[in-house]
Order: structure tokens, then C-alpha cells, then sequence
């Protein structure tokens, strides 16, 4: 059910979406906390909050330490994004995390039988088919990391912060244990990788236009009206929110504190050199039933690097978009990562926020269109491999 909170923490969260700095927004959290009531119904919103004070201190302490040259020591909560997307790598120890790494990247990472060597996040970058992929590797998962194990909030804390996870087994174990229990580490931390049945997306806009609500689904056990009611109570008067499959008034609300988050999962069975791991990728691949694409490699032997690829990219929803200058034949090369269902507008936002305001038409090459190229306008949907061209006034 929803919390309910009193007029007063309403008016704290509001000075929370307002804040303009890490800082001030930490502090305005700190205060909003102090008119959250304690009760079972607020336990998740409480910590939820207490976890982003954490992070932001964290991050800030991090900086105040480069400042001064000096280091915590201390393993890192967040990592700078970079790249096309962010992609956690989460497994128990000892499955292949670091080998993979080694396989993909230019980190330096250390592959070790030793267990737990990895302590601290640790990313580099893919490149894949024009995409770059930050890989970050995370210290081990085990039973308890969801309730503060050793390294578990580092790992969980990366997993949260990042565009997608990929969740790594090890086939000469049981694959379907190691999975199940880096599920529910990761659930205990409202981390999902098993795409909910319903999405709540809040797009503020903070222009004065009216608050707008697209519902593609079903509202359970609420009203419209209801769901409207709840938004301006938080204050959310001028936003896009799409509603998406089966959604209750509590998920709208997660995602208004954004305390429970899906993040697209790859699943990485790694050992495929080993003889006799047959029977486990089966069993592994009845498991999971197609929910959750499963990568069958040997980071030892490099092998399964392209499947790897294509998948992160399917999974993500990533489109390669090329732009072209008017008249030139060639396109400028190195192309805009956009995600499925991307417009034309959103590629010319990712350019320069003039190309809005100046934006007169564009041509778009493209093998799917009847006619290439096909003059269009700034909600054209794009797809992956398009070439376009776009003309300003």
C-alpha cells in the first residue's frame, strides 16, 4: 500500500526533486527523512533513502579525497559511467569474473584460483560492433550480500547504478543455485532481473506543461484519478509518466522514490572448456525458459565473445544510429547508441540542443523503407544501422 506521508514530508521531498547539487540534495533528504513516520509501511521508502544518503556521501567523500590527493582505500560504491552502456558483472567467487574481463577489456585484473581477490568495483571497455560496453567487475556475491555481507553493498550499489547486469555462473558448479542466489541478493537490494509484469517511467519536465499520464496496460486496484491524485500529492505536476503493463498505485510510487529498479540481465555460463558441462548448460537453459537470455562461453579460451555481444545489444535494446553531413557521401563513422524506440528528436537532442530548435527535415537511409532515402520529421522512429542526414534552417 502506499505510505501516506504527512503534508510536511511532501513538502520536504519537493525540496529534495529541487535541489541542484549532490550536497544540497543529500542534506534535503536528511531533513525529509525526519518527517517519514516509522511504520511497517515506510520501511522500504526509509531505506531506500538512507542507501542514496549513503551513496551521495559517498561519492562525495571520494572527491574531497582526490582533491586532496588522498585515497580511502576503501572499495568504491559508484562507478563513473562510460561508454554506451554500463553493465555490472555480478557472480559468486571464482566463476570467471576477472577471466572475462581479461577477455574483453584492457583492464588490468588479476585471474586468480585464490577466492574473494577482487574487492573492489573494477571496469574497462568492451568494444563490440561500433558499441562501447563498460564492463565493471564487483566482488563476489554470496549468501547475506542483500543484508550487508562483506562486499555485498559495493556489489549491489554497482549492480543498482548501471545500465544492465550480466550474471555469471560457473557450469562446473550447480549454475542453477549460483543463479537463484544472485537473484535473491539482488531482489533483497530491489534489484530486478526478471522483467516485472509492469513499468512505471516518470519523464519531469519541469516547463510548466501539464502533467500527462500514458497508460498502455492495466491500472490494478486503483483509478486514474487515483493515480493522478497520488502524483500531485508528491508534487509531480508538470511530467510524462507511461504506464506500461499491470501497475498498482505502490509501483507508482516505488517509482517515484525509484526504490525498486529492473535492470536488463545477460546470463554468462562460463567453463564450457571443462568436460562434462554439457548436462549443466542444459539444465541451466530449462531453467531459465527463455526469460533471461544465456551465453554459453570459455573466457579462458575466448570463446563466446561474439554471442556475448549481440546479446548485450538485443537485451539493452541498443540501435547504432550514423549521421551524415548534407552533400557528403560517407557517413562520420563512429554512430549515436540510442535505445529501441528512439526518434529522430532524440538523436538530435544527443547532437545539440539547437538541432531542435533549428531543425527544418532530415533524410533517413535505410534498408527496411520502401524509398531511401525518405525525408521525415523529429518523431520518425529509428532503427539500428539507419544513416541520417539532418538539414537546419
Amino acid at each position: 500500500m502506499p505510505t501516506n506521508l504527512p503534508p510536511e514530508a511532501l513538502d520536504k521531498w519537493e525540496e529534495v526533486e529541487a535541489a541542484k547539487g549532490p550536497r544540497e540534495k543529500m542534506e534535503k533528504m536528511q531533513e525529509f527523512l525526519k518527517y517519514v513516520p516509522q511504520h511497517k509501511g515506510t520501511l522500504k521508502l526509509r531505506g531506500e533513502i538512507k542507501r542514496k544518503i549513503a551513496i551521495i556521501r559517498e561519492d562525495l567523500e571520494e572527491k574531497k579525497r582526490k582533491g586532496t590527493g588522498k585515497s580511502s582505500g576503501g572499495p568504491k560504491l559508484f562507478v563513473e559511467k562510460e561508454g554506451s552502456a554500463q553493465i555490472a558483472i555480478v557472480g559468486m567467487t571464482n566463476v570467471g569474473k576477472s577471466c572475462l574481463m581479461q577477455a574483453v577489456t584492457k583492464a588490468n585484473v588479476v585471474v586468480s584460483p585464490t577466492q574473494f581477490t577482487t574487492r573492489q568495483p573494477v571496469p574497462g571497455i568492451m568494444d563490440f560492433g561500433d558499441v562501447q560496453f563498460q564492463l565493471v567487475e564487483t566482488p563476489a556475491v554470496m549468501e547475506g550480500s542483500g543484508d550487508g555481507r562483506a562486499w555485498g553493498p559495493v556489489t549491489l550499489g554497482v549492480a543498482r547504478n548501471a545500465d544492465g547486469v550480466i550474471l555469471m555462473v560457473d557450469l562446473t558448479q550447480d549454475p542453477v543455485a549460483q543463479l537463484e542466489l544472485l537473484v535473491a541478493e539482488l531482489e533483497k537490494s530491489r534489484v530486478l532481473v526478471n522483467r516485472p509484469n509492469g513499468r512505471v517511467e516518470i519523464d519531469r519536465r519541469h516547463t510548466g506543461a501539464p502533467l500527462r499520464i500514458i497508460l498502455i496496460g492495466k491500472l490494478l486496484d486503483t483509478t486514474m484519478q487515483e493515480v493522478e491524485e497520488l502524483l500531485r500529492n508528491y508534487r509531480i505536476n508538470d511530467a510524462i509518466v507511461k504506464i506500461t503493463g499491470e501497475v498498482s498505485l505502490s509501483d507508482i510510487e516505488d517509482a517515484i522514490f525509484e526504490t525498486t529498479t529492473y535492470k536488463p540481465a545477460v546470463i554468462v555460463a562460463n567453463k564450457t572448456d571443462v568436460k562434462g558441462t554439457e548436462a549443466n548448460l542444459r539444465k541451466l537453459i530449462h531453467h531459465v525458459n527463455n526469460k533471461i537470455p544465456v551465453v554459453a562461453m570459455s573466457c579462458e579460451q575466448k570463446r563466446g565473445i561474439e554471442e556475448l555481444g549481440k546479446a548485450l545489444i538485443s537485451t539493452l535494446g541498443i540501435i547504432r544510429v550514423y549521421t551524415k553531413e548534407p552533400g557528403s557521401k560517407e557517413n562520420t563513422g563512429r554512430p549515436f547508441t540510442l535505445r529501441r524506440g528512439a526518434t529522430l528528436g532524440d538523436l538530435a537532442r544527443n547532437i545539440h540542443k539547437e538541432f531542435i530548435s533549428n531543425f527544418l527535415f532530415a533524410m533517413v537511409w535505410a534498408k527496411r523503407l520502401p524509398f531511401s532515402p525518405k525525408k521525415v520529421g523529429l518523431n520518425f522512429v529509428l532503427e539500428d544501422g539507419d544513416v541520417v542526414e539532418i538539414h537546419l534552417r
